[in-house]
């Protein structure tokens, strides 16, 4: 009984802090995103220490992010998406190589750290989270602009890149050798699945929107849709890729763009229904998101940081430095204008969920000290927190409509 109590109060903070805190950012101007993120850091071990977060609310903190992804899906033009592949490609290579690159070199050389240290530390700065970066372009109304078409793509392309250096390091952290088979099988998975998911959404889409038409109990829709998020989140999981590329699988699948195969249009009562998806989706979308912002908040365990140590913040300020300059290096790599380009690489700078999962797998597999880890959370902090900022005061400056 007193587990569950627990429970529903870390809940009514959660629920209750982002809220509150969300809302206030937003009245002055800030990225609704900072507010939720603070109230994870207040009422965390960083601060308060009122919260905990038990297992329950981590899931629901992931359930959070994967209705974020499948919103994002469900909102993308898949012509614009394509058309913009190439770009985004190079985008995420860019952004890619070059931090995992500059980090392990400096590591390795300058600070004079093993190599499997310096290369988890690479892994930790490759990262970007997908979900901090779509929901910025959301609060700053960009999230339909030519620049989030490339950054969506090139986002979901660095997280199943993440994923294989994260096999291929814990591999090599274990075993001492990286099989390059075992990385390229997991690759392979994702790459089919992507290709195959939609077309299987998009058909269970049609069953769905025929039974919906014949049912007696209200919520159809709601109960069906997060069945089938879920379904394609735990497929995607068992190739091996991140849950949150199944639920954008199933968004874009059941998007207003979405062919299927063989030249087969969607007709005016499939549009229809994609509608009343989004309208039924959105309660639920908006209740659990921002529990996954908060958890970010969360995890951003500060009180590790020993602040009274300068060569913490010597090794944290070259880090984020390398971190910020090499995703910006990415987006330099594309044909666009130079404003886009900026755009771009501020976008893919945000590491959040994404660079913890790094830094705590090195806590545990023993690679990271504990100055370490703390130099990596503070590096995780900074460039989750500042790119929100960067962006307004970019699109601000530069009276941005959404081109």
């Amino acid at each position: 009984m007193e587990h569950h109590t627990s429970f529903f109060l870390n809940l009514i903070l959660v629920l209750l802090g982002a809220r509150i805190l969300g809302e206030t950012s937003a009245r002055f101007g800030i990225p609704a995103i900072i507010g939720e993120m603070a109230a994870g850091v207040l009422l965390g071990s960083s601060v308060l220490g009122w919260i905990d977060p038990g297992p329950v609310l981590k899931i629901m903190a992931e359930f959070g992010l994967i209705l974020l992804l499948f919103e994002v899906g469900l909102e993308t033009d898949i012509g614009r998406l394509t058309t913009s592949g190439a770009k985004a490609a190079i985008v995420a290579l860019g952004g890619f190589i070059t931090p995992f690159v500059l980090g392990a070199a400096f590591a390795y050389w300058a600070l004079d750290l093993s190599l499997l240290v310096s290369l988890f530390i690479g892994g930790t700065l490759t990262a970007t989270s997908i979900g901090v970066t779509i929901r910025v372009l959301r609060d700053l109304r960009q999230q339909h602009s030519h620049t989030a078409n490339i950054v969506l793509g090139a986002a979901v392309l660095d997280d199943v890149l993440g994923v294989v250096l994260l096999a291929m390091l814990f591999e090599f952290s274990t075993k001492g050798t990286v099989s390059l088979v075992n990385a390229g099988q997991v690759f392979i998975f994702i790459a089919i699945f992507l290709l195959l998911a939609p077309t299987a959404a998009k058909l269970t889409a049609v069953v769905v929107r025929r039974f919906n038409a014949t049912s007696l109990i209200p919520g159809m829709i709601p109960t069906t849709i997060v069945s089938l998020v879920l379904v394609f989140a735990l497929l995607s999981q068992l190739l091996g890729a991140p849950e949150i590329i199944g639920g954008f699988a199933a968004g874009l699948a059941l998007s207003r763009r979405f062919f299927l195969p063989f030249g087969v249009a969607l007709h005016e009562s499939d549009s229809h229904f994609v509608e009343r998806i989004e309208g039924e989706m959105k309660p639920i979308i908006h209740l659990f998101t921002p529990v996954f912002f908060v958890m970010v908040g969360l995890n951003l365990h500060l009180q590790e940081v020993d602040w009274s140590e300068p060569q913490v913040w010597g090794m944290a300020a070259a880090f984020i430095a390398i971190a910020m300059v090499s995703k910006l290096a990415g987006a330099m790599l594309i044909r666009e204008t130079w404003r886009n380009r900026w755009a771009i690489g501020i976008a893919m700078i945000p590491r959040a969920e994404v660079g913890l999962i790094f830094a705590e797998l090195g806590k545990q597999a023993g690679v990271f000290s504990q100055d370490l880890y703390a130099v990596m959370v503070l590096t995780i902090a900074v460039t989750t927190v500042v790119p929100p900022f960067m962006l307004r005061a970019f699109y601000r400056r530069a009276g941005a409509t959404g081109s």
